[in-house]
């Protein structure tokens, strides 16, 4: 029986059935595999080459682009990783590596796990409600940061605050972000800037890391304290793609230090420029309805009834002028005949009055005592009195008293 011949494959036919061979392969496509990082390169187009190996092995990789945007650490050789994505051939030179989709430190799978069990667990109790999530306050009278203090970030988070709002205060309350202790820091340092109404607004936050570096943010003590803080929390922690439960908890999250430092204060001077345009606004709506109002009146004032109202107005003040000069008349006329009746009895007074008839050339008679006597009955012979007269007093003694019936005295 004759042999069957084996087909003659072409080296690019063969690499592309290779390759189409490996990439069917369910147990090739979702790979994770676990090396050392050894070779490394960054090509200019944002693609990473490297290579995994183990005591006993080595692999080629590729990361691309798209996909290495999305990583929260540099790699670098000697790093031990765990790698996700699949296994298939370069064609072109005929090459078996691995196309990573994504890579993590070792030992941040156990953390992820762990991450994403307190994540639900929180999340069950209404801990990232929005609904219990307080607003940021516009303008802060203070601004409080919870950092590193000698670390880049709090740099970056002074620099913006103070370009954008130069006279705004920053209390910085330095901790340790990562490492024993760190977690128990931070926990204090925000109680401790509500304890003293340091701040209208806080910044809690680190520069990026992996997710181990990140892990104090992660910590309960630390979540916990955001969640009682009585002062607004922007949690700024790592990078863009980097979260942490932190972030899920605060009332306001920020992708950077930088950008939560831009979250919490405005530009001053773009706040003096919504000021002058406010006062133009209103400037404007306050000129339109004054004009409106004077459209009114002149409207009003050609109103028929306006007129009408106008004339009854003139008719009303002349009746009331005619009613005050007829009161004026009749007050000026009962004057003059209370002037011409006080004369009367001024009159009648004075010609009563004792010092007239003096003056008329008659005599008062009185006794020691100032009592006037009102006829001789009251005297008796050797009684002393005075006479008085217009031009003074005179002593006298009574030698004898005669009654007008022609009767003697003693």
């Amino acid at each position: 029986m004759e042999q069957a011949l084996t087909p003659v494959f072409r080296v690019s036919e063969l690499n592309e059935y290779v390759s189409l061979v490996l990439s069917n392969d369910p147990n090739l496509c979702g790979l994770r595999v676990s090396g050392e990082i050894t070779g490394f390169k960054r090509h200019s187009s944002g693609h990473l080459y490297f290579s995994l190996k183990d005591e006993n092995a080595l692999v080629r990789c590729v990361m691309f682009r798209q996909q290495a945007i999305r990583l929260n650490f540099q790699p670098q050789d000697g790093m031990q990783v765990l790698l996700y994505g699949k296994a298939s051939l370069y064609e072109k030179d005929g090459s078996f590596q691995l196309y990573a989709n994504y890579l993590k430190k070792s030992g941040e799978g156990e953390l992820y796990l762990k991450f994403l069990a307190l994540k639900r667990e929180l999340e069950e109790h209404g801990w990232f409600d929005e609904t219990r999530k307080r607003l940021i306050p516009f303008l802060p009278r203070r601004v409080g940061v919870v950092t590193s203090g000698t670390g880049a970030a709090v740099q970056d988070i002074l620099n913006i605050i103070h370009r954008r709002f130069p006279r705004m205060p920053v209390v910085v309350a330095s901790v340790r972000v990562q490492g024993a202790g760190a977690a128990e820091e931070i926990a204090k340092a925000i109680a401790e800037l509500n304890r003293k109404h340091a701040a209208d607004v806080m910044i809690v936050g680190r520069g990026g890391g992996s997710m181990e570096d990140l892990w104090a943010f992660n910590e309960p003590v630390v979540v916990e304290a955001i969640f009682n803080s009585e002062i607004p929390v922007i949690s700024a922690v790592g990078h863009e793609t980097d979260f942490t439960i932190a972030d899920f908890v605060a009332d306001l999250r920020a992708p950077t230090p930088s950008a939560a430092a831009e979250l919490c204060v405005p530009e001053m001077e773009a706040c003096y420029e919504a000021v002058r345009l406010q006062s133009e606004r209103m400037r404007r709506a306050l000129n339109a309805k004054l004009e409106r109002m004077r459209s009114n009146i002149r409207l009003f004032a050609s109103a028929k009834a306006f007129r009408l109202l106008e004339n009854r107005l003139m008719n009303e003040r002349q009746t009331l002028d005619g009613i005050r000069e007829r009161a004026f008349r009749g007050a000026r006329e009962k004057i003059s005949d209370t002037r011409s009746e006080l004369a009367r009895i001024r009159a009648q007074l004075t010609a009563l009055d004792p010092s007239a008839v003096l003056e008329r050339g008659y005599a008062i008679l009185t006794n020691l005592g100032g009592h006037a006597l009102g006829g001789v009955t009251a005297m008796h012979p050797g009684d002393a009195v005075n006479i008085r007269m217009r031009d003074g007093v005179a002593g006298a003694r009574i030698e004898t008293v005669t009654g007008t019936d022609n009767t003697k005295g003693e």
